[in-house]
């Protein structure tokens, strides 16, 4: 039951702390748009897209309007198109890339993701045709967002992929020099990727979802960060109690729009992810909530123990509101979309191999990370590799967004706006090749508790 203290406790939470709900997401099934027919196929996708969320945008702003909730992104999600364009014949899916392009922007939406392919066991021929058009097709289009999943418990890692994908990020960055490698803010190298994450880079819509579904993104680190200032010298029970507590009110947040957002739309609720999205804005960061516990900077030891109770008091209170929770839910730290993150990168307390070991606990990876522009694709092959095995062994999706920025250097910064923020360009320990070790291809064997049956 709503009370007139919950209701000014949530009016304080959105003007005072930064909460929203980071995005709306639509999740379309392109399968029933196969054609062997490029130019066809491409007209299926632009219309089943079109026609499906035609009414997304307004809903949000309806919602946000009567609720008073910022809504701040609309998106859409497809079916990947490896396989959704697998009978089209032809050397390059990039004409698909732009009929979802042109669909994003005819309704309206910020993002469009599943430029996708899943190989974490092999390639199909519209596998290799998809991920060969990555860098062109990210480089020519504004809205459209592209993953690859190399590895997984149940397979391994595709060592194969996971080569190629450093090639990728390389050609990406060399395309658009021009814009700071923007390509590869667009791109995203999985393990363990969910088929019902509403967040792009790596948003797609997993081929055992419905036609259509609608799923929300949640926030809300400074609400967080809020909840813990008046428990200074409080010990790590009373922490995770007020964390747990202060989900479940962000959670029910996000249930209520989404709730609203599918019976408008006429669509199922798909899921609430109950990630805690970091923004540049002060007051709006992860690294923050982390620092509040007592840690001087991110990055300092301890760092990864108050991630992983963060981590988990976030999950455990969020299931509590509601029975329908996925997508990637846990805390996300992306360095240039979070304000500690960039200043603990830029003061040095925050390096690469720390953001490694705090993907071991966080909710995905590493994520948003700018480096240097001579940064060989076989090192980023090799990080890429690392990662992934930290998914695969530990059952959880893990991910990496990397930024080669062509001309940068360790300790210059570069600027990519909006949401996607800013941040140091962050050294990376290359020295020591991984070359030989990328260049053996096969696949690393799934572990053995990938052995569940």
């Amino acid at each position: 039951m709503l009370t007139i203290e919950n209701i000014l406790e949530t009016n304080r939470m959105i003007t005072e702390n930064k909460l929203d709900v980071r995005t709306i997401t639509m999740g379309i099934s392109l399968r029933d748009c196969a054609h062997p027919n490029i130019t066809q196929f491409c007209q299926n996708v632009y219309d089943k897209i079109t026609t499906s969320a035609e009414f997304l945008v307004k809903t949000g702003e309806d919602i946000e309007a009567e609720y008073g909730i910022p809504i701040i992104n609309k998106r859409v999600s497809v079916t990947p198109i490896a396989i959704a364009a697998e009978a089209c014949k032809t050397d390059s899916f990039v004409p698909v890339a732009e009929a979802m392009d042109r669909a994003a922007k005819e309704i309206g939406i910020n993002f469009i993701g599943g430029f996708s392919a899943l190989v974490e066991k092999g390639f199909t021929p519209g596998d290799r045709t998809l991920i060969k058009s990555i860098p062109e097709a990210l480089a020519t289009t504004d809205f459209v967002c592209s993953s690859v999943n190399v590895g997984s418990t149940k397979a391994g890692i595709n060592m194969d992929a996971v080569r190629e994908m450093g090639e990728v990020i390389k050609r990406a960055a060399e395309l658009t020099r021009d814009r700071d490698a923007i390509a590869c803010a667009k791109l995203v190298v999985f393990a363990n990727a969910p088929g019902d994450n509403p967040f792009m880079a790596g948003a797609f819509h997993g081929v055992s979802e419905a036609d259509k579904v609608v799923s929300v993104g949640v926030s809300g680190p400074g609400v967080v960060k809020h909840a813990l200032e008046d428990l200074k010298g409080a010990d790590f029970t009373a922490i995770a109690e007020r964390i747990k507590r202060t989900a479940f009110k962000i959670t029910r947040v996000g249930q209520l729009v989404a709730r609203e957002a599918s019976k408008r739309l006429g669509v199922p609720f798909g899921i609430i992810d109950l990630s805690l999205a970091p923004t540049p804005a002060v007051g709006d960061s992860v690294a923050h909530i982390l620092e509040e516990m007592g840690i001087e900077s991110c990055g300092a030891p301890g760092t990864t123990a108050a991630l992983a109770l963060l981590n988990d008091a976030v999950k455990k209170g969020g299931l509590m509101a509601s029975s329908h929770v996925g997508g990637l839910s846990g805390a996300f730290i992306p360095v240039s979309e979070d304000k500690g993150m960039i200043d603990a990168a830029a003061c040095g307390s925050l390096s690469l191999e720390k953001l490694e070991a705090m993907t071991c606990v966080c909710s995905v990876g590493l994520d948003m990370i700018a480096v240097a522009g001579d940064v060989s694709a076989a090192t980023l092959s090799g990080i890429i590799a690392d990662e992934a095995a930290i998914g695969m062994i530990n059952n959880k999706t893990t991910a990496v967004r990397l930024i080669p920025v062509p001309g940068k250097k360790p300790g210059e910064t570069v600027e990519f706006g909006g949401l996607l923020g800013y941040c140091p360009i962050m050294p990376v320990r290359n020295q020591w090749s991984s070359e030989a070790f990328i260049a053996r291809g096969g696949r690393i064997p799934a572990p053995v508790r990938s052995l569940t049956n």
